[in-house]
Formats: structure tokens, sequence, C-alpha cells
């Protein structure tokens, strides 16, 4: 009598890692078109002849329509099958990129990011799913355990590889090339996947919320257009009207997430303490760095006249590298400490935050570009510790049927908050440019830590241990 094998032993094993490598590319396609233009921001808005709001456009477009629709994303994987979804949205990742890299003035490269955005959140979320299908469950783990040093490596090397780029003028194209590249690394992942995917027909009987997520996007575009015009108008009409309208569709949107058969975010998580605790404090804290990390480009570009690579190796590679080695070692932290991880990750990233203040306040604009790094390395170490365990602790109180949506609320969180934060902790810096370049980033730098501080104080209200095996 012969064992029946199960879909996943059935797929053969070289087949399996084939697979796993392509879902690999695919995420880290998003992460570095996720993080390139902290470093391109200042080149791209010279050469299309953009003001202030395109630098803070050029991050915050992308993210915010990441956040919106990735757990829409999932949700039309599971209806129309993931396999689908998968190549849709990488097909569609890789045209939105070569229309960046073809833009030809600031409206159609923010245009062209929302775009690649929404193909990201089409994309992202399919890959655990299919890698679940594949692989048995004796083996998932070693292929989940691929991801942290897959997309370190990528975290590090993506503004490195953008600086190169720029710096490189290859073709005379400059920072396009940047985009374009994704034609070949797009172009071979979609030929891998279209060979190697295993096909699934999905489930018809799932439910879209196609209206909350419409809700959230009017919600979050209002709140973030009022953000980027007031730093280029001032508290005009139209940022207060933009304000106003954001807010309103954002109680709109909490309304619908009550009243909805299927809503993006069950009810019974926002009725959890710990839970909305944990999302508010993901907010502040992820839109706090994510603004402070393109502060530290521009000043480093801007202020100190480093060439777009330099800025990478001096202000993006330190951070990145901090926040690898930190998230290494707290894996194993994780679940002795629970909660008193975070409070010690954002102590370090206020140690950092006030080493870094004090080194610009002294020098002012005479600084040093290497002079920075240690304290932008400690900046990333408390990142780090906070990114992972943040969500982990979060889940701590929740039920084991609450887990998909609430894992899912937050990554979509973590997106909604790079788009915060790329909008309001610049606008304070171009807001204080009147004072030169190191007022305003020390400007900036007291937010971030005044930030950080709340944040120590909301952590107390997370649940004491993240879940069983969650992390």
């Amino acid at each position: 009598m012969t064992t029946p094998t199960s879909p996943a032993t059935a797929v053969p094993v070289a087949r399996r890692w084939a697979i796993l490598a392509v879902i690999l590319a695919a995420d880290i396609l998003d992460l570095l078109d996720s993080t390139i233009t902290s470093i391109a921001a200042p080149s791209i808005t010279r050469a299309l002849h953009g003001g202030d709001s395109l630098v803070q456009w050029l991050g915050t477009s992308y993210a915010l329509a990441l956040g919106v629709l990735l757990v829409v994303g999932g949700r039309l994987g599971d209806k129309f099958g993931r396999r689908r979804l998968f190549l849709i949205g990488l097909t569609g990742f890789t045209i939105a990129s070569i229309a960046c890299g073809l833009a030809f003035d600031p409206v159609s490269i923010i245009v062209a990011r929302l775009v690649q955005g929404a193909f990201g959140a089409l994309l992202i979320p399919q890959g655990f799913g299919i890698l679940g299908s594949v692989f048995p469950r004796e083996e998932i783990g070693k292929a989940f355990s691929a991801f942290g040093p897959t997309l370190g490596l990528s975290a590090v090397g993506g503004p490195i590889l953008a600086g190169f780029l720029i710096d490189a003028d290859l073709f005379g194209l400059g920072w396009r090339a940047m985009f374009l590249i994704n034609i070949v690394l797009g172009g071979t992942a979609i030929a891998a996947s279209v060979k190697l995917l295993p096909h699934d027909e999905g489930d018809p009987d799932v439910s879209v919320d196609g209206l909350g997520s419409g809700l959230l996007g009017v919600a979050m575009f209002g709140l973030l257009f009022g953000l980027i015009n007031c730093s280029a108008n001032g508290w005009t009409l139209g940022p207060v009207l933009s304000l106003a309208a954001g807010l309103l569709f954002a109680g709109l949107f909490a309304r619908r997430q009550v009243t909805a058969a299927n809503p993006l975010i069950q009810p019974s998580l926002l009725k959890n303490r710990g839970f909305t605790s944990g999302l508010i404090l993901g907010v502040v804290f992820f839109a706090a760095v994510a603004g402070l990390l393109y502060v530290l480009s521009l000043f480093l570009q801007n202020g100190l006249s480093n060439t777009p690579l330099r800025a990478a190796l001096v202000g993006m590679a330190p951070v990145a590298a901090g926040i690898v080695i930190s998230s290494i070692a707290c894996f194993t932290l994780i679940a002795k400490l629970g909660r008193t991880l975070i409070f010690i990750g954002l102590l370090i990233t206020l140690t950092g935050t006030g080493w870094l203040y004090a080194l610009v306040h002294t020098s002012g604009d005479s600084i040093g570009a290497w002079e920075l790094v240690p304290a932008v390395f400690v900046i990333g170490l408390g990142m780090g510790t906070c990114f992972g365990t943040i969500y982990d602790v979060t889940m701590g109180d929740t039920d084991p049927e609450e887990a998909g949506s609430g894992s899912g609320s937050l990554s979509a969180v973590q997106q909604l908050a790079n788009a915060i934060g790329a909008a309001a902790v610049t606008t304070v810096y171009f807001k204080s440019l009147g004072g030169g370049q190191a007022h305003a980033v020390t400007t900036s730098l007291i937010v971030v830590a005044g930030v950080t501080l709340l944040s120590c104080c909301v952590v107390w209200l997370l649940p004491r241990h993240a879940p069983t095996q969650h992390h």
C-alpha cells in the first residue's frame, strides 16, 4: 500500500527552492524600489524641475499605494489564485518601473510611483501562501529563514546600488537607471514565475472589501496631500480642506470596519487594547524614523554636498547594517523580554537621535559626513530592535483566528506609516530651512526624539509577550 503524497511533497525539491528564489526576487524588487528614492530624491527633483513637494511625494506615493492595497491584494490572491495575482503584480510592477525611468515631469513620476506601489500590493502578499503550498510542513521553516538575511542584505545594498547608478551615469541615464534596471530583473523574474509557480484556482467565495480600501485610500491621500501642500504654501485654505477631508474619510473608514461583512480589520481587534496600542505605536514610531532617514539623506546631499553614493554609504548603509545586526540578536531575546525589548530599542533610537543632534548642533554645516556614521549606526540598532518586535508583541493577546487579519493590518500600517513619515518629518525640515540646513535637521531631530519619547510611554500598554512561536 502506498502513502498518498500531499501537494507540497509532490513538488520536486529542486523546484521548491527555485520557487523560493522567485519569491525572494519579488520581495527584493519591492524593497529596492521602496528605499532608492530616499537617496535619489534630490537628483530626480533637479532633473524634473520639481520642488520640495516632489521630494516628499517620491517616497510617500509608493508607500501610500502599497499600504492601502496590501490587505486587498492578499484577499484577491485568495479569491482569484495566488499565481495569477503574483504574475499580474510582477508584470505591472515592472511596467510601472519603466514608466518611472521614462518620467518627464513631476506628475508623471508620482503617478508611476503610485501605480508601482499598487502592483506591489498585488505581488507581495502572495509569496508566503505560494511557499506554504509547495513546501512540506517540516521544511517551511527553512524556507522562511532565507528571508531575513536576503532582505537584510538588500536593505544595505539597495541605497548603495542607487547611489552607484546615479554617480556612474550609465549611458547618460543617471537616476533613471535605478528604475530601468527592473526591465532585466523583473523580466527575468516574470519568465521564471511563468515556468515555475504552481497553478491554483482560488476561492470565488472570498469577499474583498473594495469600498473599505477606497475610503482608506481617500483618507490617507487627503491627509498626506494636506501635509505636503502646507510645506510649500503654508496653512492656506487648500491644505486645511484636504486635511479635513482626510479626517472625514478616516472616520468613514472606521465606521466601515464595524458595519462591513468582511472588513479589512476585524472589529474584535480594534477592541483589543494591546493590539490598538501596538497599532498606534507602530504608526507613530515607524513614521518618525522613516521621515528621519529622508531628512538625513537630504542633509547629506543638499547640506553637506555629498554625492548620492557617498550619502548612501554614510547615511543609509550604517542604518541598514544596524537594523540587520539588532534584528538577528533580538530573534532569541523577544521570547524572554517581550515588550521590554521594545522599550530598550526605543531608548537606543533616542540615544542615537540625541547623539546625531549634538553633532549637527555643535558643528553645523561644517561637520564631516563620516563623523555622523557612529550615531547613525546606533539609530539603526534601535530601529532593528523595534521593527519586528513591536508587531510580534502586538499580536500577544489576539486569538488564533485573528492572526491573519492582525498580521495583514500591521504590515499595511507599517507601509502607511512610511508614507506619513516621509510627508510629516520632511514638512518640518522644509519649513525650517529658513534658518539653514543644520537648523532644519536639528529641528527635525527634536520632533523625532519627542515622538520616540512618547512611544516609550505607549509601549507599556502593549501585551507583555509575543505569542509562542509567533516571532
